[in-house]
């Protein structure tokens, strides 16, 4: 048998079909779609941890790179910031709808460029111009009721009977919660469907929604000031930025628009004897530069989103997440969860 010895033609034949495969990869992920896994349960129920959801970059249009020098397929590493472009997107602005779930770059990672930080996934509750608040758990958008509370999952208080033990967690599905104390006090994640389940049940003598009171004041929530007494279940009245508006500035409002001016939009940005100064200039209005958008979890009580580190702007966003493409139970280690597989993200 004639042995097959490779020659130089073969070897660039070879590194020249693998360059073409890698470029039309690299275009495709970059450009069209990419495929990332749900690694919290911060969308529960409409994601779960163990989802592999497909991102379509077209429906808010593809954003081009911002960073050139850099090792594709990898986040937060590998990259030089020797030449960064201005953000671009093709076909324009993108045109989110409310409630429309979507990836984008979490914007707390300050210390990587926009494309190299975190991937997160939340749905888009309010829009540039709207105005926003929650009462008692629910979102209000420009003062109409925009929650479906059988669609959300929220902390609730149990009392119960009897020990609510593995079996019980593992029958309804329990995610996340347990025993709080030794008088049979539980705490569990619910949608309202599942805890009017529960209230059904004899052994359950009470089941409430966890919910803070107004006017708490939570001081990991933005805007971290205690003039703002807002907490995760009563939060606002505050209203979404959009590019074009106008804001007056003064120091008390100055921590909702100071990561905007500063960070965001890149300008210099100094408080000095209760004056703004922006690029140097005293200045008492500002323009906003982007639109910038509101995102919450479903899992209402176990999500890190905006109400915790406020707007996410335009150029921060990466798709719309539009459908489960693979799905495994890694809590339970049940395996492949086939009645996910290719499943609308509603």
């Amino acid at each position: 048998m004639k042995r097959f010895i490779p020659n130089n033609q073969s070897i660039l034949e070879w590194l020249k079909a693998i360059g073409i495969s890698f470029l039309c990869v690299l275009i495709i992920r970059t450009f069209f779609f990419e495929i990332s896994p749900v690694s919290s349960p911060s969308m529960e129920k409409s994601l779960l941890t163990g989802d592999y959801m497909f991102i379509n970059k077209l429906s808010f249009g593809p954003r081009l790179l911002k960073t050139v020098f850099s090792v594709p397929f990898i986040n937060q590493k590998y990259y030089s910031t020797l030449i960064s472009l201005p953000y671009m997107r093709l076909f324009g602005s993108p045109d989110i709808e409310r409630n429309e779930v979507v990836v984008f770059n979490y914007p707390r990672e300050d210390e990587h460029p926009v494309d190299h930080r975190t991937y997160f996934v939340k749905r888009c509750i309010a829009l540039p111009g709207d105005s926003f608040k929650i009462v008692d758990g629910l979102v209000y958008i420009n003062n109409k009721l925009a929650d479906n509370e059988n669609n959300l999952q929220f902390n609730y208080h149990l009392k119960s009977e009897q020990l609510l033990d593995s079996s019980f967690i593992a029958r309804y599905n329990l995610v996340e919660g347990g025993k709080i104390s030794d008088n049979k006090d539980y705490s569990f994640t619910l949608t309202n469907n599942l805890a009017d389940t529960l209230r059904s049940k004899t052994y359950i003598t009470k089941i409430e929604r966890n919910v803070e009171e107004k006017g708490m004041w939570d001081e990991f929530v933005f805007p971290y000031n205690v003039h703002y007494k807002w907490n995760v279940d009563n939060y606002g009245s505050l209203k979404i930025p959009a590019k074009g508006d106008t804001i007056k500035l003064d120091t008390l409002n100055l921590c909702i628009f100071e990561k905007i001016i500063s960070s965001y939009e890149s300008n210099s940005l100094e408080l000095k004897n209760d004056s703004i100064f922006i690029n140097g200039v005293y200045s008492t209005t500002y323009i906003i530069k982007q639109d910038y958008y509101f995102m919450m979890g479903d899992n209402r009580h176990n999500s890190q989103d905006s109400r915790h580190w406020g707007f996410v702007p335009e150029d921060h966003v990466i798709g719309k997440a539009t459908r489960i493409i693979f799905s495994k139970d890694k809590l339970y280690d049940k395996g492949i969860r086939w009645n996910r597989i290719f499943q609308s993200i509603l």
